[in-house]
Order: C-alpha cells, then sequence, then structure tokens
C-alpha cells in the first residue's frame, strides 16, 4: 500500500505524465491522511481521507457504499462532465451573494447539509456537531430519521428551524407521531424520502465491515433512533412498499409542515407530485444508494425541472464535490443542491471544525466560479450559463464509437 501510495504521488509530479486524471482523486486522498488540522485540508477529497483514517472501517463503509456495483455511485460524478459552463467577462461582481430563501428557510449559502444517518458513527458530537457548523457557517440542515441525536437537541444546537427527513414506516400511525413530534420541535418542512420501497444491497458496505475487527452486534445493541422514543418498532418497517402518490394528501392533514418529496429521478414523478401537493421536490438517488439505475442526479435535474416549471422549489443531491458541481445545478433550475458525505467526512476528520471546514472549502469555490462567470448572486445563475455536451467519448478511448 506504501509503495502504491509514492507511485501515485509520482505519478502526479511527473512532466512525462500528461494526462493522470485518473489517478488525481487518489493522490489527493493519499496526501490527506497525512493532515492533522482541518486548515490544511484543500478540498473535499482529502477530508474523505482524514476521514477514513480515522473512522471503523464499518462505520467508514455505511458513508462509501454504492448499491450492487456501485455503478450509480460512479454516475453521480461523471455526469457532472457532460455539461460545461458557459462564462461571461466584464461584469461587476464585486458584491457577491450566494444568500438563498427556499420554501421560508433563509441561508447564506444555496449548499444545505442533506440527512444522513447516525452521525454518532462518525464523530462523538454527531449531530449536534453537524448542527453548530451549519449555525455557525449560515447554512440550512436537514435531519435525518435515522439522527443520533433527538431532533430537540439538534434544533437547539442549530439555533432555528430545519426540516426533518421523512421514512414513513409502514404504520401511518408512527408516520403521524413523527411528523406531530418534528413539528412541535420546530420543523418548518418534511421531506418524505420514497426511493427505498425494497430495501437495497450494499455489497461495498459490507466489504469493508469485514476488515472491521470489532463486535458490530455489541456495538450497536439498544442505539434505538431517538425519534422512535415511545413507538414499538418491533416488527415495524421504515419503509412502506404500498404507498402511491396520495401519502402526501394524508400528511397534509395532520401537519402544516411543508412536505417535500425526496427521492424523485424522472419528469413524470416530478409532474405527479406537484399535481398531489407537494411544496417541494428534491431530485435524488440517496447518493447512489437507491436503485442502480447508472444514472447521476445531475443528468436527472433537466427533465425535473422542465415538469416542475416553477411551480414548486427543486433540489438537488447526490455526487456533489466541488463548487463548480454546484454552480451547474443552480444553472440548471435547482433552489439550492445538498451535499451529505462531504460534511461527514469533514465530521468524522475532525468534528464541528471539519464540517466548517468543508462548508468553507466548497462555498470559496461556489464563489470563485460564480464571480468568474460574471454571475455575482445565485438568482443571477441561469441556462444561458450551461451547456449540455451530451455524452462524449473519453480521450484514449478507442472503439465502435469512433467511427
Amino acid at each position: 500500500m506504501t509503495r502504491r501510495r509514492e507511485f501515485l504521488k509520482f505519478l502526479a509530479a511527473s512532466p512525462l505524465l500528461t494526462e493522470y486524471s485518473a489517478y488525481a482523486q487518489e493522490v489527493e486522498e493519499t496526501l490527506g491522511e497525512r493532515l492533522t488540522d482541518p486548515s490544511e485540508v484543500i478540498n473535499v477529497f482529502e477530508m474523505e481521507a482524514v476521514a477514513r483514517a480515522k473512522m471503523p472501517p464499518a462505520h467508514f463503509g455505511y458513508l462509501a457504499t454504492g448499491v450492487d456495483s456501485d455503478d450509480t455511485l460512479r454516475a453521480n460524478r461523471a455526469g457532472f462532465t457532460r455539461f460545461q459552463i458557459k462564462p461571461r467577462r466584464l461584469v461587476d461582481v464585486s458584491q457577491p451573494d450566494l444568500s438563498v430563501n427556499v420554501l421560508g428557510a433563509s441561508a447564506d449559502s444555496p449548499i444545505f447539509l442533506c440527512p444522513v444517518g447516525s452521525h454518532g458513527a462518525y464523530h462523538a458530537e454527531a449531530e449536534l456537531g453537524t448542527a453548530r457548523a451549519a449555525a455557525a457557517k449560515g447554512h440550512h440542515m436537514i435531519l435525518s430519521t435515522q439522527s443520533s441525536t433527538a431532533v430537540e437537541q439538534v434544533i437547539e444546537a442549530r439555533d432555528g428551524p430545519i426540516w426533518h427527513q421523512l421514512y414513513p414506516t409502514n404504520r401511518f400511525e408512527y408516520t403521524t407521531a413523527i411528523l406531530r413530534r418534528a413539528e412541535a420541535a420546530g420543523c418548518t418542512a418534511v421531506c418524505l424520502t420514497i426511493d427505498l420501497p425494497a430495501g437495497r444491497n450494499t455489497e461495498t458496505q459490507s466489504v469493508l465491515m469485514r476488515e472491521d475487527d470489532r463486535n458490530c452486534a455489541s456495538c450497536h445493541r439498544g442505539q434505538a433512533k431517538p425519534i422512535f422514543d415511545g413507538l414499538d418498532m418491533r416488527g415495524v418497517g421504515l419503509n412502506d412498499p404500498s404507498l402511491t402518490w396520495n401519502v402526501i394528501g394524508r400528511m397534509k392533514e395532520v401537519t402544516d409542515m411543508h412536505v417535500i418529496i425526496k427521492g424523485v429521478e424522472t419528469g413524470e414523478d416530478a409532474a405527479a407530485a406537484v399535481a398531489n401537493g407537494a411544496d417541494g421536490i428534491v431530485v435524488s438517488n440517496h447518493g447512489g444508494r437507491a436503485t442502480e439505475t447508472g444514472r447521476g442526479t445531475i443528468e436527472c435535474l433537466p427533465e425535473v425541472v422542465t415538469a416542475v416549471n416553477g411551480r414548486v422549489p427543486v433540489i438537488i443531491d447526490s455526487g456533489f464535490r466541488r463548487g463548480t458541481d454546484i454552480y451547474k445545478a443552480l444553472a440548471m433550475g435547482a433552489s439550492a443542491v445538498g451535499i451529505g458525505r462531504p460534511y461527514c467526512w469533514g465530521l468524522g476528520a475532525f468534528g464541528q471544525a471539519g464540517v466548517e471546514r468543508v462548508l468553507d472549502l466548497l462555498n470559496r469555490e461556489l464563489l470563485i466560479t460564480m464571480q468568474g462567470s460574471g454571475t455575482p448572486t445565485v438568482a443571477s445563475i441561469s441556462s444561458d450559463y450551461i451547456l449540455d455536451a451530451g455524452r462524449r467519448v473519453p480521450r484514449g478511448r478507442l472503439g465502435r464509437e469512433l467511427l
């Protein structure tokens, strides 16, 4: 392993190698393992390396995994290469503004902290560290049903309203209880996750679990999630495979929170969500952890935006690692962009300080892209600044496509 890392570093520095993009991320990860202070980290890939070195293999595996062969996980990253930024010059960008307001949620950045379960598995500060980082940097936060920390405590740490992600369970009275508790705590919207009706096949997680020499059963025994306090969860599933679009109306009968549908990947489903009363949509494939479609969410975004036609806000997550990624989504019509793994890497690496560093890095990259493209505000970013170049054949690849 050490020789391999040294070889990767040699490749990155070698003047004989003119095209080493295939190795670039691995080089960043290799260098990142040696960093001991969040201020030394220069991008989210380095933060991932620090987190990998510090976290137990099984816990890191939960973050790292996709489903099946991880094709959709990779597609989430590869999809961004299809779209190019079209910058405009000699525009006054001296007063940049990243602030947004989505369904009444004001934030200093369009980068939202999307729901990821079990922050306590990544760092002792758990969701409280994440919430404090969100508060310090002015970012909006969505809390997972599978949170290690009670929603009331997270809102206190965030010092402001958050949204709550909901796995509906297969008992609607439990769904109602969770909705009412989240609303009473101060949540202003609920994000109903609809992309896991039958579970998932997380092979990469299983492989990394084999590398963990701890007794996983003893580690997790008795760790019920706080949102289920007072509910008898014996025999209760987190997802309900019988759900149909009428669930939106049923939820609206028991809560005044905005109802957002998370897990939409097609224009048809986006139109159905709006027709049935959804207040917003999250384009998401669960970070490549739902159905192995082989399609990145950034590639799904155009048809969803077209179907919604401005009637409700569209948020997108899955695979965002650079400010340019975020800019492309905003140019294609997203109201905000969610990140999951990157801030969890920050949490696993350095706690709250790591989350803050990740947000600083992504905001800096986004700001540079906005100013460099002649768009000083989020509202000024439009489809005029993006080009769909289609699916291009990578350099060096030979085959029938080139004929």
